[in-house]
């Protein structure tokens, strides 16, 4: 048996004294106990299997099923919920009491469901582990289950793997791995074995390859130093599992007003009870009957179905817009963000390499289009120029399809590129100049060719044409490419090279945020068959262009970042890729008038309270790993801000958690991102943000709006009731018809308003205060006011037909028909809290209004006149005279709150006015 053990009992490492990134390769070899041409024994690899457990991560503890279940009832408002329907059922109202226990179960059973795909988070983040692995064990490569792999083993890495586990990288060939997901990094990573310094950020340890990343390039071979959860992967998930998701305002401030109407309502019931029984003499069973009616009429069982029911409709309205909402109460949050965290890979970005500049000796193009598609042009100083006037930029473009491996093909409207994304780039580059690849390497087929390695920092390749000249291609980073350059292609043909020229050039283009790549040729190699680097390292070649390539962004992102700054909505930019790209590309975002940006690494020195001083006012977070982003949302929180993350990848999945909303990619976004995430954008595209948190206002206004129509009901007919008690009256109403009014109001009138169209202003609005609670100061007001009304219609009815000689059902028929017509006018008023609705939109803008009043007057007529609702509520058959009064009501109602509105609107213009003044 083969053994790479140097003692008999040495103690196993997972890692050094430094950290492996930061430590020589042999010196972590000699920690891991293992001989690089050897690998671990099989007896080696099975003791450290038993010590370190498999390459897993580990599940999580989580609730049982019955417990998440259970705990969907544990709400303030539910338990008043849950009151009403047991009340209700002791009346001997089954039906109705059923109604309302329906509505708490299909709400538990939402949440149950939501909180069950949350949890797969986890899970989707285990999922990202490879299931294969290459190794060296026992002097001889095999394959094993990646679950398999031990701290010790050395792992072959070849193009299109996945990394099964954190590596040591001992031996590298032109290896490039693409760990977008894990550091947010926009391009493949070239790699090599020399360490860095022990502070280096994850996105800097060229050294390392990190389980779940993809190799993008080349071959490689490396050491295990971690497993399992504690893989780099491991750790994010151990903190997804740690992060607590907050609840949002709208929960928030409906659990606060349900605890406050709870105890409303029993001091206004005890009160009335203690009232009626010491003062008026009531007996103590009428008194309780008066006191139980008096609660359900205060208690609006209707407002949780609304409020369910206008979230789902919101998140209809987002599908269309392509906003997919996994959990409901995400919809209203979004109405409320301050500040939008947006990665920037995939999400700002396209996450497709472009060449955007190229820079000759002679000019500087600029290249118009973005992505992989060959749509755009080339121009100088701002003025579009043809191609054919500038040959240079034909010899440019064949020169970058011949030293290129990649292919570039069609995907329905999108274009792929099969292999590297920066060789890609060139062939589109090369498309736009009017070349087509195939025929160009038809017309010069490769002899030979030098792979890119990271050394070396260079590819070449020889091309023959059919005439059997030898071209010689160049490819690779602008010092190296310079170095091995005896000329520049200038206008007149070739001359020395301009080192201050390029220098100008490529430092203003680095400036931009850009990758430099340089093109070179050397003609004339018509004998040469073979390529060595001798070849090549003897120089000689003429310097065609230094390309300028980016990651651009979307221009609807532009657009988008836009909006929501007229929104009063600060966009912040996270990301692992550098500061100078980032910058850049925030500029050209527009995310402020002054861009600024500050790394991981200062992120790092912070403490918390700098960290909450500082993040206000700085856009961009550049090389920033999963616990920055995961401080900067606290940070931001801390400051009283509600918070949208966006990303795509595992590293994002913490920080997506905690946000009070999470924003996953739908294409390009990982499984553990999306189900993280309270939302996924189908189209992977940042301007849905700015659909979808318009869609938010409006839902938000439309609660508020039912609100302000659902809770007037209430004080109405707890005041018509308080009223009655106190001047010892008859009962102007039943429990039981106070019920029917309450569900009649939530499922016919208030539910119109849950398809309100957007306010014409709702994006011109700073984002109201998270502090803000629900019943504002006006919203109380208009409360009161409306219920005021209301009161004086239904009592003074109910005393007008007694004062007549009705009976009491008819006078009672006639108060509840009062309170509903009052309703169904105060309908229209409530469509807008300040524009008045006296005309022709107010009435008829909304078609699901009219639709409602229908269904409520046909909901009535049944309730008066059909003899088995007379029996059950104890109603009479009106005449046209009480209709005729009761309209009237209704009409009043309507004028007096429009003249309520302009009355509030002339005293706040007056107000503004007199501060404008002061001011000046």
């Amino acid at each position: 048996m083969i053994s790479a053990r140097t003692g008999d009992t040495p103690a196993v490492h997972t890692k050094t004294e430094t950290p492996a990134h930061a430590a020589a390769a042999e010196s972590v070899l000699r920690a891991q106990d293992v001989l690089r041409h050897l690998g671990l024994d099989t007896s080696e690899a099975a003791q450290r299997l038993q010590q370190y457990g498999s390459n897993t991560l580990p599940p999580p503890a989580r609730r049982g099923p019955l417990l998440r279940f259970m705990l969907q009832f544990h709400n303030v408002l539910i338990y008043v919920l849950l009151a009403a329907g047991v009340v209700t059922a002791l009346l001997g109202h089954l039906i109705d009491s059923g109604v309302i226990f329906g509505v708490v179960l299909i709400n538990a059973v939402i949440g149950f469901i939501q909180e069950g795909k949350a949890e797969r988070a986890l899970d989707a983040i285990r999922n990202m582990l490879s299931l294969r692995a290459q190794v060296l064990r026992d002097g001889r490569r095999q394959e094993i289950a990646a679950d398999g792999l031990v701290p010790g083993d050395i792992v072959f890495l070849a193009s299109g793997d996945k990394v099964p586990a954190d590596l040591r990288l001992v031996e590298v060939r032109g290896l490039r791995v693409e760990e977008a997901a894990l550091t947010g990094e926009s391009v493949a990573v070239e790699k090599g074995v020399d360490p860095v310094a022990a502070s280096a950020v994850l996105g800097d340890r060229r050294c390392m390859a990190y389980s779940g990343t993809l190799v993008a390039h080349g071959q490689g071979a490396g050491v295990v130093v971690a497993t399992g959860a504690q893989t780099e992967i491991g750790r994010i998930s151990a903190m997804l599992g740690e992060v607590e998701t907050i609840t949002t305002p709208l929960l928030r401030q409906m659990a606060a007003f349900g605890r406050l109407l709870t105890w409303v309502i029993l001091a206004v019931a005890g009160l009335t009870f203690a009232f009626g029984t010491l003062v008026r003499g009531y007996t103590a069973g009428e008194m309780f009957l008066a006191a139980v009616g008096l609660a359900v009429a205060v208690i609006p069982e209707g407002l949780p179905a609304i409020m369910t029911i206008t979230l789902a409709i919101g998140v209809q309205g987002m599908a269309r817009r392509n906003a997919i909402i996994r959990r409901l109460p995400a919809v209203e949050t979004l109405g409320s963000v301050t500040v939008i965290c947006s990665d920037k890979t995939g999400t700002l970005t396209r996450n497709e390499m472009t060449a955007q500049r190229v820079i000759t000796a002679a000019h500087v193009f600029e290249v118009d289009g973005g992505g992989y598609a060959p749509h755009g042009g080339f121009a100088i100083d701002g003025g579009e120029v043809a191609v054919a006037a500038h040959p240079l930029l034909l010899e440019i473009a064949r020169c970058a399809v011949l030293c290129n491996d990649a292919a570039l093909h069609r995907d329905g409207d999108d274009w792929r590129v099969a292999g590297d994304p920066t060789e890609g780039a060139l062939l589109t580059l090369a498309r736009k100049a009017g070349l087509e690849e195939g025929f160009e390497r038809e017309a010069a087929p490769r002899t030979d060719v030098i792979p890119f390695e990271s050394e070396h920092r260079f590819m070449a390749t020889l091309n023959h044409d059919h005439h059997g000249r030898g071209l010689l291609c160049l490819k690779g980073a602008p010092e190296r490419v310079l170095g091995l350059c005896a000329t520049q292609r200038g206008p007149h043909g070739d001359e020395p090279i301009d080192h201050a020229h390029w220098d100008a050039a490529m430092h203003a283009a680095a400036r931009d945020g850009m990758r430099l790549l340089a093109l070179a040729v050397r003609e004339g190699e018509d004998a040469l068959e073979t390529l060595t680097f001798a070849d090549v390292e003897r120089g000689g070649f003429t310097l065609l262009a230094v390309l300028g390539l980016s990651d651009p962004p979307r221009e609807d992102a532009i657009r988008a970042v836009a909006r929501c700054r007229s929104a009063g909505i600060q966009v912040k930019m996270i990301t692992g890729d550098h500061a100078a790209t980032a910058r850049a590309i925030g500029e050209r975002l527009g995310l402020a008038a002054e861009v600024n940006a500050i790394s991981g690494a200062q992120i790092e020195s912070m403490s918390d309270e700098a960290l909450q001083r500082i993040v206000a006012d700085t856009e961009i977070f550049a090389r920033a790993s999963p616990e920055h982003k995961l401080r900067l949302v606290r940070a931001l929180q801390a400051r009283g801000e509600v918070v949208a993350m966006t990303g795509d990848g595992v590293n994002d999945a913490p920080a997506l958690k905690r946000a009070d909303v999470g924003v996953a990619m739908g294409r390009n976004g990982t499984e553990a991102a999306k189900e993280a995430a309270e939302m996924v954008l189908a189209d992977d595209n940042f301007a849905s943000v700015a659909a979808a948190v318009e869609e938010g206002r409006t839902v938000y206004d439309n609660l508020r709006k039912a609100i302000a129509f659902i809770l007037p009901t209430n004080v109405g007919q707890g005041g018509i009731l308080l009223a009655a008690v106190v001047l010892g009256m008859t009962l102007p109403m039943t429990p039981a018809q106070i019920l029917w009014v309450n569900m009649v109001t939530a499922v016919t009138l208030a539910l119109a308003l849950a398809f309100e169209a957007p306010e014409r202003d709702i994006m011109a609005r700073p984002p109201r205060d998270p502090a803000e609670p629900l019943l504002t100061r006006f919203l109380v007001w208009r409360v009161l006011f409306v219920g005021l009304l209301l009161v004086g219609g239904g009592l003074g009815m109910f005393v007008w037909e007694i004062g007549q000689g009705a009976s009491v059902e008819f006078a009672r028929t006639a108060a509840v028909n009062a309170l509903m017509i009052g309703e169904a006018f105060y309908l229209f008023n409530v469509r807008s809290f300040t524009g008045s609705v006296l005309n022709r939109g107010g009435f008829l803008g909304n078609r699901y209004v009219l639709i409602a009043i229908g269904l409520m007057l046909a909901c009535q007529a049944a309730f008066t006149y059909l003899p088995a609702m007379q029996a059950l509520f104890g109603t009479a058959g009106l005449d046209v005279a009480a209709w005729t009064r009761i309209l009237g009501f209704g009409v009043l109602t309507l004028l007096l709150v429009e003249a309520e509105k302009a009355l509030i609107k002339n005293l706040n213009h007056g107000r503004k006015a007199g501060n404008t003044r002061t001011t000046q």
